[in-house]
């Protein structure tokens, strides 16, 4: 019955919808869940899962290699993204091109927890990191957010919805219907919420 349910909603969305939706926000602000969340809920995404579960996303990165093409021009993929979700980091949206029509969930959580997300990422793969300080590194995104919302406000052929990563994690039934009203397709609610796992949020302020 499940699956009967999730296939009549890929049909609706595919149908009726051809816009396409981006799943966008800084690293580690819940972009990989959201696109989980839509996923599950009967949205088609788009991704190649080049980038492999890890600790830090056991679920996995929902990512599209193509995307960091963007700044180069690459952009003929996105005739192949129409009705379905994909995600684009925060400083590759100023990339897509006018000629497509997007509606966009911007990931929102607490810069203070980015970061230590981040770090305890790059200790758990071993990697070194860039020597900039939480504060500075805190600062440099404040700036950055300020301009992607100003941009996304200019942009006529963008509709946004602002997602906090907290209030998806406490209440994620509401966020999976404030999220269906944003897309104005029906979606399976009881699914998306089903997918956010509480114990995954390790760094809270």
């Amino acid at each position: 019955m499940y699956k009967q349910l999730f296939q009549k909603v890929q049909r609706m969305w595919s149908n009726r919808h051809e816009r396409i939706v981006i799943v966008s926000g800084l690293p580690r602000s819940g972009t990989s869940m959201m696109m989980q969340m839509l996923n599950s809920g009967g949205v088609p995404v788009l991704t190649d899962r080049t980038r492999s579960p890890d600790r830090s996303n056991p679920k996995g990165y929902y990512e599209y290699e193509q995307v960091k093409q963007l700044p180069n021009g690459n952009v003929e993929w996105l005739d192949g993204a129409s009705g379905k979700a994909v995600k684009v980091v925060s400083s590759l949206l100023e990339y897509l091109p006018e000629t497509y029509s997007y509606r966009v969930i911007f990931l929102r959580r607490d810069l203070q927890e980015i970061v230590r997300s981040q770090n305890q990422m790059v200790k758990d793969l071993a990697t070194v990191g860039a020597d900039v300080s939480s504060m500075e590194l805190i600062q440099r995104y404040q700036t950055h957010l300020s301009e992607v919302i100003d941009w996304l406000d200019q942009r006529n052929q963008i509709d946004v919805y602002y997602a906090y990563h907290r209030h998806i994690v406490e209440r994620p039934a509401i966020e999976a219907r404030n999220i269906q009203r944003f897309l104005q397709v029906p979606l399976d609610v009881c699914a998306m919420q089903q997918v956010v796992d509480s114990t995954l949020y390790r760094q809270r302020t």
